[in-house]
């Protein structure tokens, strides 16, 4: 059944279905054999997919995102990264990533960023000449970022299901996410030297310019301090973070920034609506196909073959590793968390495997799953939102795939790089 669904889903993409209805045709032959689950099954996993309490971070920071836009804290610390990185090749690419750094402390879900950066940043480097598959490709995989800085919504879930310290879990995925964002801009620049995208600048930032952008994003630099303060003495959790985004954005546009009008704040609200119906519409036909995936069985089959082909404790994470890959990219990435880390923790913590080195890992590839087909919320999002046909955007987006496996390729053998902050800061 699921290759027939496999087949209906790529049916449904060429003849122009909506991504939405398209992931929900693909669970039709489940449903109608009835072997599994009767087809009235399927509108209760929908609404119950929305029930997850992380997942509320994502109605939340979509609409902090619009707010920020709106009250000029977004607009700040695009500036800041214009000077700081605006003078590369193929500068408003390289901003998209440096502002993905910057906002993993606000925003905390990939999706969320990919939404506002699409909104930001998306038809600006369109409109200067880059390719759209490009700039889609760009935004999408930089939002991955956000899934090491905290507050990492998904390092929050495995922490829990896990049972492991989510202080270090969090502070563990800061050093990932300076490498993966060092290796983005790096081949972001050979790649638009190569393309002829042009620099924003005509010359690497004097210090007095960089301090004075600082001062002027200084709200929105010092935001990530307090997220952090907040969850190490339990002001706040990570859901409850979301809500704190948007009065915080509200506060300091209104009395700080002085640029959030009653009419600025009323039209962010009505974007965040369109937004948040696209993503979540998206998401609970997800969660049906993925629970389909699940009563089929194919993880758990899969699982136990990989933990049976070797005894070498490096060639289980690697094989584990890969098969997250694969999970990535056809389930949504709270489900994989869910599901998984009690099948392939077990297995390599025996081996003598660092949960924390594990956890980091396993978060990030399978939120890079969100930009792969064919269930890449991620990838739906700013396909959708910039209007980018789906091709042009898996053209643009390998060679990008390929830089962030590299990266968790070094990464899973050199655990030390992971584990080194949290050792430091906790012991």
């Amino acid at each position: 059944m699921i290759l027939l669904g496999v087949a209906l889903f790529c049916v449904a993409l060429l003849i122009g279905l909506p991504i939405s209805f398209a992931l929900l045709l693909a669970s039709v032959p489940t449903f109608l054999t009835g072997e599994y689950l009767p087809a009235s099954i399927a509108v209760q996993k929908m609404v119950g997919s929305t029930q997850s309490f992380p997942l509320m971070a994502i109605p939340f920071f979509v609409v902090a995102g619009n707010v920020m836009t709106a009250s000029g804290i977004a607009g700040r610390l695009v500036e800041f990264s214009r000077v700081l990185v605006g003078w590369l090749a193929g500068g408003l690419a390289q901003i998209s990533i440096v502002l993905s750094l910057l906002m993993g402390g606000i925003s905390g879900s990939a999706v969320a960023d990919t939404a506002m950066q699409s909104r930001l940043l998306g038809g600006p480097m369109i409109a200067r000449g880059y390719a759209p598959g490009y700039a889609a490709a760009v935004i999408a995989y930089s939002s991955i970022i956000t899934a090491t800085i905290p507050p990492s919504i998904g390092l929050i879930v495995f922490g829990f299901i896990a049972n492991v310290s989510i202080g270090r879990l969090l502070l563990a995925g800061i050093i990932p996410g300076v490498i993966l964002t060092v290796a983005l801009m790096a081949w972001t620049g050979y790649s638009a030297r190569r393309r002829g995208y042009v620099a924003e600048g005509e010359h690497p930032p004097k210090l007095r310019e960089v301090l004075h952008a600082g001062r002027k994003a200084i709200w929105a630099l010092l935001f990530p301090l307090i997220l952090v303060i907040g969850f190490r003495f339990g002001f706040f959790t990570a859901t409850e973070a979301g809500a704190f985004v948007i009065f915080y954005a509200i506060v300091v546009g209104f009395v700080f920034h002085k640029d959030l009008t009653l009419d600025g704040l009323r039209k962010a609200l009505e974007q965040s609506l369109s937004d948040i119906g696209m993503i979540m519409l998206i998401i609970i036909m997800a969660a049906v196909l993925g629970h389909v995936i699940v009563l089929e069985q194919a993880p758990t089959a899969v699982a136990n073959a990989l933990a049976h082909l070797t005894e070498s404790p490096t060639g289980t994470l690697l094989l584990v590793l890969g098969f997250l890959v694969i999970a990535g990219a056809v389930m949504e990435a709270t489900v994989n968390v869910l599901l998984l880390t009690p099948l392939f923790l077990p297995v390599l913590a025996g081996q003598g495997h660092d949960p924390i080195h594990f956890g980091v890992l396993m978060v990030t590839i399978i939120t890079m799953g969100g930009n792969t087909p064919p269930i890449g919320v991620g990838m739906f999002t700013v396909c959708g939102m910039l209007n980018v046909p789906l091709r042009d955007y898996v053209r643009e987006s390998l060679p990008f795939f390929l830089v962030m496996l590299a990266v968790f390729f070094l990464l899973a053998l050199l655990p030390e790089v992971i584990l080194w902050l949290p050792n430091m800061v906790m012991g």
